[in-house]
């Protein structure tokens, strides 16, 4: 009998979890696993599109509303596992989890605990006890990186032995660039995330003011951050070397014809337009910050990392100088976060949680 393996999320919205998570759903062996995906939202501006399982779309506005729904829908469909992202839906099934005792409750976590920019508004975060009692009450935590791993036990002081790192997978639908390095042109770079302030957009954009090659910047996101970015480059005299693109379904092209990519962020998950970026065979230049950052970058094979704006401006002008291979960068990820790999290690993690939980 195929295990039943429910996938639950807020929304199917443009994000590095929705994104992960349906492909997990979609992706994990049909002869073992009978997935489903449940979304307490709608499915009103859904970017991804989910093929061969069902989806269940509750039509909440907010996670909090949805609880009804969510203890009927698991009452009614009795999955083994169930297995949810983000932070605020991972506290709410933490909750749910201590009323269905023969249930496997799995927590995917996507951020770095107690990492708090001082401009940040934290008016809407969970109550750390609250967050803590329901990462708890799981039966197993998966963090994508190390760093968040290492972030959670201090933090929370949750315990080791229901945390697991599983890194994200970089999917097979990017493909390898054949566009040269453009060394005696202009430079092409880009970044991709929201327009927020911790993804650091604006040291990246200090630190090109002082770049002294022609070049050309691509940020592609959106985010209520944008104003702010386009007073700063303005500011810095550059408003003509720089693109906004809201939305594209079109990553894997632009990331090919792009040179370098440019990372900014103060903290992250383990972020998955890096993956993306050395999947097509594109260095990158990243500082350096919690979330996985130094597992993905082998320095001098797929890019660099710097400490502050002088050494990004350094490792910069150090990586447009330098003969790449595409080939090697594509490789350093493929090999370590393929996504056979991570599928693997996701379906080997609900095999042992059946059969700790039978014995």
């Amino acid at each position: 009998m195929k295990i039943k393996v429910l996938f639950i999320l807020p929304s199917l919205r443009s994000g590095g979890a929705e994104r992960v998570m349906s492909f997990l759903a979609q992706n994990i062996n049909p002869d073992k696993f009978d997935t489903h995906l449940l979304i307490t939202g709608s499915n009103e501006d859904q970017k991804y599109q989910v093929e061969d399982i069902p989806v269940t779309f509750l039509n909440k506005s907010r996670v909090k509303h949805a609880v009804p729904a969510i203890i009927k829908f698991l009452l009614k469909k009795k999955p083994k596992i169930v297995i949810s992202a983000i932070a605020h839906l991972n506290v709410t099934m933490g909750l749910i989890g201590r009323i269905f005792p023969n249930i496997i409750f799995v927590a995917r976590e996507t951020s770095i605990s107690g990492f708090n920019l001082k401009n940040e508004d934290t008016r809407n975060k969970k109550p750390p006890i609250l967050y803590r009692l329901a990462l708890r009450a799981v039966d197993n935590i998966i963090c994508q990186s190390n760093d968040m791993k290492n972030s959670l036990i201090k933090t929370h002081n949750l315990p080791v032995s229901k945390m697991v790192v599983i890194n994200n997978p970089v999917t097979s639908k990017f493909k390898l660039k054949e566009r040269p390095f453009a060394k005696d042109k202009v430079l092409h770079f880009i970044t991709i995330g929201r327009l927020t302030e911790k993804k650091g957009f604006q040291r990246v954009l200090k630190v090109l003011a002082e770049f002294d090659k022609p070049f050309h910047y691509t940020i592609i996101g959106s985010g209520d951050y944008k104003d702010t970015l386009v007073n700063l480059i303005d500011e810095l005299g550059i408003p003509e070397k720089i693109t906004f693109v809201s939305h594209t379904d079109k990553i894997n092209d632009y990331l090919a014809q792009n040179d370098l990519y440019l990372q900014g962020s103060y903290v992250e998950g383990f972020p998955n337009a890096l993956l993306e970026s050395c999947a097509t065979g594109t260095p990158a230049v990243v500082y350096d910050a919690p979330g996985g950052i130094n597992e993905i970058i082998i320095p001098g094979l797929n890019g660099y990392i710097a400490q502050d704006p002088s050494e990004f401006l350094e490792k910069l002008e150090l990586s447009v100088c330098q003969d790449w291979d595409p080939a090697a960068i594509r490789e350093s990820v493929n090999s370590r976060y393929s996504e056979k790999k991570i599928i693997l290690e996701y379906e080997n993690l609900f095999l042992k949680l059946l059969k700790i939980s039978i014995e």
